[in-house]
């Protein structure tokens, strides 16, 4: 596993609890102003239920690489919606920190 996402990983499971998924996610890529932003979009709260932690690699990539991650993201977890990926297919969001955050550290190299 890349350090990326082993970092949004221990970010994300800090207790008490200090950063969502999408937050986690901007955070161990250094990017803590997006970090405020993304307060609302964990738990599905991301614009179309989308799930957090894609919507934040969405976010620290070039528009013309979205659809690409979304891809790579929905072959590793079957879902790209929050609700379906955490009920139907039974990943945990930890899961999902670490999927994202490793898909787009592959991508920035």
């Amino acid at each position: 596993m890349n350090n990326e996402a082993e970092l949004a990983v221990s970010f994300y499971s800090q207790t008490p609890k200090q950063y969502n998924c999408a937050q986690a996610v901007a955070k161990a890529f250094g990017r803590d102003d997006l970090v405020e932003t993304l307060k609302s979009c964990g738990g599905g709260k991301a614009p179309g239920g989308i799930c957090g932690a894609l919507y934040a690699a969405t976010l620290l990539l070039p528009e013309g690489e979205c659809e690409t991650i979304t891809q790579q993201f929905q072959a590793e977890v079957g879902q790209t919606l929050c609700k379906p990926i955490r009920q139907e297919n039974k990943t945990k969001c930890t899961d999902c920190v670490r999927i994202a955050a490793g898909l787009l550290a592959g991508m920035k190299k």
